[in-house]
């Protein structure tokens, strides 16, 4: 007999609307709904208050405890649980193994005003005998930090009408979310779903007053969005304007914002939201980890480059005359939040050079990826954001997000400072800044990867690590997809001495990142220098055009 897990469980104080709110989730889901509370009234044959006054509490949470097990282990709908069912050493087990196992744990957080209120009207609640309201506030300070920590899903409903709190859930329930984990990290979680911005107050939670969002023109309307979110939940906005792409990724616009934060009285409790592209998160990290030496940020990437790689991996910085990202920090955000909708804006140019990223990920580590790119690569090729969701394209771009920030949340998990495993993130890389440098940033960051990735293929197979059909391979999946994968500079020594700048470099030592096979990553130190000439040589003709 085959079991399910259930598609999401939810969680919260009483009169938070957990059975209303989640049945009409599973309404428009079209997924089934259970209610805990009610199945065990069914089960015990009476009411749940007359069961704690026949029997006890003990009783009663032994036989939740039994039923909710049943439940998470073969059920495959919405599952709402009574208020204190987590607060049962069994239950609060069963659902943790839940959310190992890929669950997603819902805490349905309602305005406490709101939710006594409606506790009050519903009645039949034991757990709240006596005066109601004092005796809500009491739990409330017991269940929020077990609820808060338990769950991996926060959804607030605050001043939502059910229909509205409902169409929260449902987004929620539907993102993709992946948890970013490691010995020397703050853990945190990036979202992937249609209107995850949605997101935004609860990722920041509920200590900081002040805001800086910070942001490009050309997404003034998702600012928009964002701001509109925060100040509804109270917060004070500052809108931090920045020039796009690499011209605001500099020392002088980050020496701007920190001047503004000093005038406006930011300190440590308050937050930066970086919204934007790879180069607006890069910057906000940047100011973020800096300013009183860190203080918290949620970065919202609205492109297809930032959401599979610069918002997500713990790595800010600016450019210098010298060369990219050569000043930085590595400093963790307090979750990132992909969201779909901002795709609807993006031209085609910069959706195009964000796969130059995702089919690196793949090309290191997750076959995965290359299928999907292979399958899909003229539907990907021809994206048009103004029809992209709901489009059969959607669930396509979501997975491959959903799958390039595993492979970097592999990798970072496991070397955030970039000690020796983070470092094959970097394939491609090498050439790839030396390129944007030379070209004064005009070339986009992924166009730039995908010729660094065939560079570092045609090295690996002049020393001997791959065939000429990985090179080959290399190229024509690059291209199928709109990539470049050749790039032409006359001079040979500029080349080479911004190589030797790389981060990876040690000493005077040329350090690349190659391929021994797909998904096989290694490092390769100080190679022959006729065999990295002869590298770029190569990599400055496409056979295509021959």
């Amino acid at each position: 007999m085959t079991s399910h897990r259930p598609l999401a469980v939810i969680i919260g104080m009483p009169g938070a609307g957990k059975t209303r709110v989640g049945r009409q989730a599973a309404a428009l889901l079209g997924a089934p709904f259970i209610d805990a509370d009610q199945r065990i009234e069914d089960e015990i044959g009476m009411g749940i208050a007359q069961y704690f006054e026949r029997h006890g509490e003990t009783a009663f949470r032994s036989v939740e405890a039994s039923l909710i097990q049943g439940l998470l282990e073969d059920y495959d709908g919405i599952l709402s649980l009574g208020g204190g069912a987590p607060m049962t050493t069994e239950t609060r087990r069963a659902l943790r193994q839940y959310v190992a196992d890929g669950g997603k744990l819902v805490y349905l957080q309602a305005d406490p005003r709101e939710a006594m209120e409606r506790a009050r009207r519903g009645g039949n609640r034991p757990m709240l005998s006596g005066d109601a309201d004092a005796r809500w506030k009491q739990l409330f300070e017991q269940r929020d930090p077990v609820f808060t920590a338990l769950s991996n899903l926060h959804v607030r409903t605050h001043g939502s009408t059910p229909h509205m709190a409902a169409k929260k859930l449902t987004e929620a329930i539907m993102q993709r979310t992946i948890h970013i984990t490691g010995k020397a990290i703050e853990a945190y979680d990036v979202r992937v779903g249609e209107s995850s911005m949605r997101q935004l107050p609860e990722t920041l939670g509920d200590n900081p007053t002040k805001v800086a969002l910070i942001h490009t023109q050309p997404v003034q309307r998702h600012a928009d969005h964002a701001r509109a979110l925060l100040r509804q939940s109270g917060y004070l906005v500052s809108d931090v304007v920045i020039p796009d792409a690499e011209a605001g990724k500099t020392v002088q616009v980050a020496n701007g914002i920190w001047e503004r934060l000093g005038r406006e009285g930011f300190t440590r409790s308050d937050a930066i939201v970086g919204l934007g592209g790879g180069a607006a998160t890069d910057l906000a990290g940047f100011v973020a980890a800096t300013w009183m030496r860190g203080i918290r940020y949620v970065n919202c990437p609205t492109s297809l480059l930032a959401m599979v790689d610069a918002s997500t991996g713990g790595k800010t910085g600016v450019n210098t005359t010298q060369g990219k990202n050569l000043v930085g920090s590595f400093y963790t955000p307090a979750g990132v939040l992909a969201d779909l909708r901002t795709l609807e804006t993006l031209p085609n140019d910069i959706f195009i050079e964000g796969l130059g990223e995702v089919a690196k990920s793949g090309l290191i580590m997750d076959e995965g990826i290359l299928d999907l790119l292979e399958d899909h690569a003229d539907e990907l090729r021809g994206f048009d954001g103004g029809s992209f969701i709901d489009s059969p394209l959607e669930p396509v771009v979501s997975e491959l997000i959903e799958r390039t920030v595993r492979v970097k949340a592999y990798h970072v998990s496991n070397d955030l400072k970039e000690a020796g495993l983070r470092e094959f993130l970097n394939y491609g890389h090498t050439l790839a800044h030396a390129i944007e440098t030379l070209e004064h940033f005009t070339w986009r960051h992924g166009n730039a990867v995908a010729v660094g990735c065939v560079y570092a293929a045609e090295l690996a197979h002049l020393l001997g690590y791959i065939d000429q059909d990985l090179v080959d391979y290399h190229r024509s999946l690059l291209r199928s997809l709109g990539l470049p994968v050749a790039w032409q500079h006359e001079n040979w020594d500029e080349v080479l001495d911004l190589m030797h700048r790389d981060k990876k470099a040690r000493g005077d030592t040329l350090r690349f990142v190659i391929l021994d096979g797909i998904g096989h990553p290694i490092h390769l130190d100080d190679p022959p220098q006729e065999a990295v000439h002869e590298a770029f040589v190569r990599v400055q003709q496409d056979p295509a055009d021959k």
